[in-house]
């Protein structure tokens, strides 16, 4: 009798599998036979109407209903789990082909910022931007600038030598000028502009720094004046500053150029009248200039009767301070966002 109960169960749990759709189904039916009141959970319940000789086997038998049915629940429920899972990922699935949203990291630091600037302006007229070692030979340091041995540029209380009197840091780029026209081989006309660090035995302070980035150029052609240097001064001059900006020359004395001069601007903050940026005067030194003396052309392997050219060094710190309005060169270096001390323009007025 309980015998044919127990297939009863096994041919309605048979008929009860077609009949599950989703994974509310199948917990239902799960309720049904494994519930408190399920009807193979009633099965035990009767084993106490058992003969003692019958429990054994009627127990296996409800046993492997049991088992029939988890076996039947687990294989079920996995097959749910992965179809919600593929959904649930498809409706969810990421366009790669989308374009990603820009993520702030951070700001450019001014000095680069601005050599950048500086550096397209150049590009943008045909300059090269080269780069050369730091550590760099006295030949080419002095010597080949036109700068002779006990020149007072030399001593070393102005420049960090690392090897007697061979090896230094060098206190100015323009040996990679020297660099670029030894590579020309006294042929080649020259445009190129090389930025980068120097570095000179010298006391930090608000205007002074051991460390300092310089951007140099130097242009090598043929038939070059003065009028072709103030006009490269005045582009640049004027994408930094401003086109109101006007540039100007005054004589000045420096070993690499002849005629040499410095370079100046009319104060973009009180156009001309004065005030404390340009010290009441109206104008600004920004930068040295000059015609390329003959000696370092002929030095280089460039005939100065065929050749000439004019060179400029621009302080990249000293462009940075008049143009964000920073009075104080140590803030560049400066991690302490506490201690910058930022110059406000209205107190100059």
């Amino acid at each position: 009798m309980e015998n044919n109960k127990i297939e009863e169960i096994k041919n309605l749990l048979a008929s009860d599998k077609n009949s599950v759709t989703d994974i509310k189904n199948l917990n239902d039916l799960k309720v049904k036979y494994l519930g408190k009141k399920g009807i193979i959970t009633e099965l035990n319940s009767e084993i106490k109407n058992i003969p003692n000789e019958e429990k054994k086997e009627f127990g296996q038998k409800v046993n492997e209903l049991r088992n029939i049915f988890n076996e039947f629940f687990d294989s079920k429920k996995q097959e749910f789990e992965t179809i919600l899972l593929n959904e649930k990922l498809n409706s969810e699935a990421i366009d790669i082909s989308l374009p990603s949203t820009k993520v702030v990291t951070g700001a450019p630091n001014i000095l680069e910022k601005l050599i950048e600037e500086v550096e397209e302006v150049f590009m943008s007229m045909g300059y090269d931007v080269v780069d050369g070692p730091e550590i760099e030979y006295d030949k080419y340091n002095f010597e080949m600038l036109n700068i002779p041995k006990g020149h007072p540029a030399r001593d070393a209380q102005d420049t960090f030598y690392l090897e007697g009197e061979e090896i230094l840091l060098r206190s100015q780029t323009s040996p990679v000028q020297v660099r670029t026209m030894l590579a020309g081989k006294g042929e080649v006309p020259i445009r190129m502009i090389c930025p980068g660090k120097t570095y000179r035995r010298d006391d930090d302070d608000a205007t002074h720094s051991h460390q300092f980035m310089q951007i140099e150029g130097l242009l090598v052609d043929k038939n070059i004046s003065l009028s072709d240097l103030k006009g490269t001064i005045d582009i640049i001059m004027k994408k930094l500053f401003g086109n109101d900006v006007e540039s100007r020359f005054r004589p000045s004395y420096y070993q690499f150029t002849e005629p040499s001069v410095e370079v100046d601007i009319s104060c973009f903050n009180c156009k001309g009248k004065g005030c404390n940026i340009c010290k009441k005067t109206g104008w600004i030194t920004v930068a040295g200039a000059g015609i390329v003396h003959p000696n370092v052309l002929k030095m280089a392997g460039y005939d100065p009767e065929v050749w000439s050219g004019f060179a400029f060094g621009f302080g990249a710190e000293r462009l940075a301070m008049l143009k964000y309005d920073i009075n104080d060169l140590r803030v560049f270096y400066n991690t302490d966002l506490r201690e910058s001390i930022i110059f406000d323009r209205k107190e100059a007025e």
